[in-house]
């Protein structure tokens, strides 16, 4: 009889003890808000230090949405609709997923329907559907989808998407894939001039695109630029002359110094060497480059990038759970479990 009431004391110790790290594992797992904040740490991840592009000129952040998506970033903008940059990490394990394209172009469900982008819009406009973080960069099904959201998408002159900058996305890629290097991606349109052209509902068309890119193994950095036209061309620029033309900070996390930089980025994937490193191009001296930004504008920037969801995240306030919280839920689960096996054992 002793024997019995020790191994059910024992029993009931060891279940209590099971009941407490089952219960730390399933409160982190099935509480939604501390998903969320799991979650959101992905949507950083594709950040250089988790850190995102910041606008710097008041115009731009009017009817702007920050959108996290599976595998990149955006900030769209319901005054172009279009996105402003989208943002990508890119490493040799990710682009080591290949999946076959199926194309899916659709609308943003969590834009506005005054600010979002419309299939119709872009129905014979003479323009394509050009991604901005592109199709190929994908790894999976969900990313893949989400890579045709309209939220990702400009107009592109069709020679440009389908040719200079196909390989251009080809060269950035080469560069992960053949140089086993991780490469923070940040891309989007360039709007110059007064009179800019609009395709239906008020979508804008860019006046060019761009491409920055940064290397922090090697520091190796700088950005493509290419006129939205038949012209072909491509020009290397330091992210400084960038930040001038956007008015925007792309890379806050690093220094003016590091942005004025600018290597001889590959144009083609055929360009890029295994055992070739980037060469260093210049050093540019002229261009404004966009100023520092503070810690608490880049923490508040942050916390709007929230996990893809129904509705708009970034417009609520998720609620914490301390401590005290954690431990409140605990006890009432090995409460539980105990008065159940004293049910039993009656």
């Amino acid at each position: 009889m002793k024997n019995s009431v020790v191994k059910m004391v024992l029993g009931v110790v060891a279940t209590g003890t099971f009941a407490i790290a089952f219960g730390q594992e399933r409160i982190t797992q099935f509480i939604p808000f501390t998903q969320g904040n799991r979650l959101n740490s992905e949507c950083l991840a594709q950040f250089y230090r988790g850190e995102p592009p910041v606008l710097a000129k008041e115009s731009l952040k009017k009817n702007s949405y920050p959108l996290c998506f599976n595998g990149f970033n955006v900030m769209y903008s319901g005054v172009s609709k279009t996105p402003l940059w989208t943002a990508e990490y890119l490493s040799p394990q990710r682009l080591s997923q290949k999946i076959k394209r199926e194309d899916n172009f659709h609308e943003e469900q969590r834009l506005s329907s005054v600010h979002r982008a419309l299939l119709s819009d872009y129905r014979s406009s003479g323009y394509d559907r050009g991604h901005m973080s592109p199709n190929g960069d994908m790894s999976d099904k969900a990313s893949q989808f989400d890579s045709f959201s309209l939220a990702n998408i400009v107009p592109q002159v069709p020679k440009n998407n389908q040719q200079v900058w196909r390989e251009l996305e080809e060269a950035t890629r080469a560069i992960v894939t053949k140089q086993k290097k991780d490469v923070y991606v940040v891309t989007g349109p360039v709007f110059s001039g007064k009179r800019l052209k609009t395709i239906g509902s008020g979508v804008i068309v860019p006046t060019a695109l761009y491409k920055a890119i940064y290397i922090p193994k090697h520091g190796i950095i700088g950005a493509y630029y290419s006129p939205n036209n038949d012209s072909q061309q491509v020009k290397i620029v330091s992210v400084c002359y960038l930040e001038e033309q956007l008015g925007m900070n792309l890379f806050p996390q690093l220094t003016e110094e590091q942005k004025r930089n600018t290597y001889k980025l590959p144009l083609t994937a055929n360009q890029v060497k295994a055992n070739k490193e980037i060469e260093y191009s210049h050093w540019d001296a002229e261009s404004q480059c966009a100023e520092d930004v503070s810690k608490d504008q880049i923490q508040v920037l942050q916390k709007q990038f929230q996990p893809k969801s129904a509705v708009n995240t970034s417009e609520i306030e998720l609620p914490k759970v301390d401590g005290e919280t954690k431990d409140a839920l605990i006890k009432q689960l090995v409460e539980a479990l105990l008065n159940y096996i004293l049910q039993i054992l009656k």
